[in-house]
């Protein structure tokens, strides 16, 4: 019944937060009604913050996209449904936590390996898909659950919140929006945006996902360094 209706309560208790998975903290459920630990504001109320603090949160989800897709317990956990109202940052430490876990899907990674479904071992590679619309995501499900190497996290983290073709509440821009003169200058950051959204390599998304989390890493260090 729990599957059919609403999944969230059985992702939130198999991949629990006290064991560092990205998601708020199963409370308790009475019927279909499930509550969770306050996270705090959700991830749009940072659209318009300074800059080294949108980079921090940018790190962040992708390093989620990174867990997520790949971890120790080999299932990946595909986010469905990525916008800015899903995600939370908390008042205290400022970590990015996922407040919708009913739209996951989990892919048990050794069973595909069991099972070697046709192309199972073939990287599969999410669809661009350029819409007005907001939080636009194309994604098979069928793929998702039959290839043990999958770029859909990185994609929806990409698309849908940091870089330009991210649309919501009307804003355009993601929220990478506006980098310092000498980042834009530099063209980096931008470059592994779009490839990361819209590669134009084959494999180009999984190359330019790790290359920002790198990138983002680097900036995160610098404004720290630069603060202390």
């Amino acid at each position: 019944m729990t599957l059919a209706f609403n999944p969230e309560p059985l992702v939130l208790q198999s991949f629990p937060s006290d064991e560092g998975w990205p998601f708020a903290k199963y409370l308790g459920a009475c019927g279909r009604v499930v509550a969770v630990n306050y996270v705090g504001e959700e991830l749009w109320s940072f659209y318009n913050a300074p800059w080294d603090k949108r980079v921090d949160l940018a790190r962040q989800l992708m390093d989620i996209a990174e867990q997520l897709t790949n971890n120790d317990f080999e299932f990946a956990l595909y986010l469905l449904d990525v916008s800015f109202d899903n995600f939370a940052v908390g008042p205290r430490d400022g970590k990015v936590i996922v407040v919708d876990g009913e739209n996951v899907l989990v892919a048990d990674k050794r069973l595909i390996k069991q099972n070697k479904p046709e192309n199972y071992d073939l990287w599969y590679e999410s669809r661009f898909e350029d819409c007005d619309k907001e939080a636009c995501l194309s994604f098979s499900k069928e793929s998702l659950c039959n290839r043990v190497t999958v770029d859909h996290n990185y994609y929806a983290v990409c698309q849908n919140l940091l870089s330009r073709y991210a649309t919501w509440r009307g804003t355009t821009g993601g929220l990478l929006h506006d980098p310092p003169a000498h980042i834009a200058k530099d063209g980096q950051l931008e470059a592994l945006l779009d490839e990361c959204t819209n590669p134009k390599k084959r494999y180009g998304r999984f190359t330019a996902a790790k290359e920002l989390r790198d990138y983002l890493t680097q900036l995160v260090s610098s404004s720290s360094a630069t603060a202390r």
